[in-house]
């Protein structure tokens, strides 16, 4: 061949597949920043590869978009958020599956076309079945369609409460009405109002709406947390799980102390529902009449609960003042953290409250 001859390149020869040069440990990072559970079960059905990988990743994250009221095993079931319930008595203790599963129908376990299908055909599954095609999961979110406690329109309720085997920590923010500050308008600021809880905070119903959010925000949170314990059961790979909802309501957390507590302890159930016992706790209630918000909002009756469990009824989970208030900081996003600080610097009202 002459020296300077070139060879071409068969323009109809297949360009080589660059995904499946890539090794299987890129192609888990990628698919760990994927997380969503609709998009993974879609690359699963791509290839064999895929189907085989997908099982492996680490970060998981199921959004629920409905719910279908069922009977059934407890087990199966994850949370009963129905659209916007008035009052959280009357869907607490329905049982749920939910429709998220359609792009795992064709996924299947390890050996490809030949194996058995790693979900169910199934029109309608719940988390704990889909999450059950999931061998490595570390992190995991889960996010309901909907907050639990039903409140009017323009109140303020959220909470945040973190578990083991128990409650350990919780603080709720709420207040009786969120809006713009009106222009040239004039509230109370803190140095104004003393610091104080007005005597008609006794007398209107104040005190009493509160006792109605806490006692709501804690019965919401402990049916979230025993309905979780399959999961858990069954992902002894699990350091992170974080169980929301679509409305920014309410929010279980627990970390790797927290599923390892939760893994050796008894869970302690009610005795009249499907939920964690909740133990008896000790409150700080701070208040303000008015808080000027960020972004030009204003919150009414602005108030901030931070619970812990009295004595040892924390799972033997110590939880020090510090880690207390770094809890209580991180625990809200936006205006909303701001809030809370603001209120932590306010006076506190001690309360105690019996298990139940």
């Amino acid at each position: 061949m002459h020296p300077k001859a070139r060879i071409h390149a068969d323009p109809a020869a297949p360009e080589p597949d660059r995904i499946d040069g890539l090794p299987d440990s890129l192609v888990l990072l990628i698919l760990n920043k994927l997380e969503d559970v609709h998009s993974l079960g879609r690359c699963a059905a791509v290839s064999r590869r895929f189907n085989d990988l997908v099982p492996l990743v680490h970060d998981v994250y199921v959004k629920i978009d409905r719910v279908v009221a069922v009977d059934g095993d407890p087990d199966d079931a994850l949370n009963l958020s129905s659209p916007k319930p008035r009052h959280i008595f009357s869907h607490l203790f329905k049982l749920m599956l939910f429709t998220i599963a359609k792009p795992f129908q064709g996924m299947r376990g390890p050996g490809g076309a030949g194996g058995r299908p790693l979900f169910p055909r199934l029109a309608q599954h719940s988390p704990v079945q889909v999450l059950r095609g999931f061998s490595h999961v570390r992190n995991l979110r889960v996010e309901l369609p909907s907050g639990d406690v039903g409140t009017e329109e323009g109140v303020l309720l959220k909470w945040r409460a973190r578990y083991g085997s128990t409650l350990q920590s919780c603080v709720i923010l709420g207040g009786t009405l969120v809006d713009r500050k009106p222009a040239g308008g004039h509230e109370p600021s803190a140095a104004e109002d003393g610091g104080s809880m007005p005597e008609s905070f006794y007398t209107n119903g104040g005190l009493k709406l509160r006792v109605v959010w806490t006692i709501s925000s804690l019965i919401a949170a402990s049916t979230r947390h025993y309905l979780l314990r399959s999961i858990i059961k069954e992902h002894p790979t699990l350091r992170s799980l974080v169980l929301a909802d679509a409305d920014g309501q309410g929010t279980l957390c627990m970390g790797a102390e927290q599923l390892a507590e939760f893994r050796e302890s008894r869970l302690s159930a009610s005795a009249c529902s499907n939920r964690t016992q909740v133990p008896a706790c000790s409150m700080k209630l701070k208040y303000a009449p008015y808080l000027e918000l960020p972004g030009g909002l204003g919150l009414q009756g602005a108030t901030l609960v931070v619970i812990k469990p009295s004595g040892d009824g924390a799972g033997g989970c110590h939880v020090g003042r510090k880690e207390t208030e770094a809890f209580v900081s991180g625990a809200f996003d936006g205006p909303f953290r701001f809030a809370a600080k603001a209120l932590m610097k306010r006076r506190t009202y001690l309360l105690e409250m019996n298990g139940f």
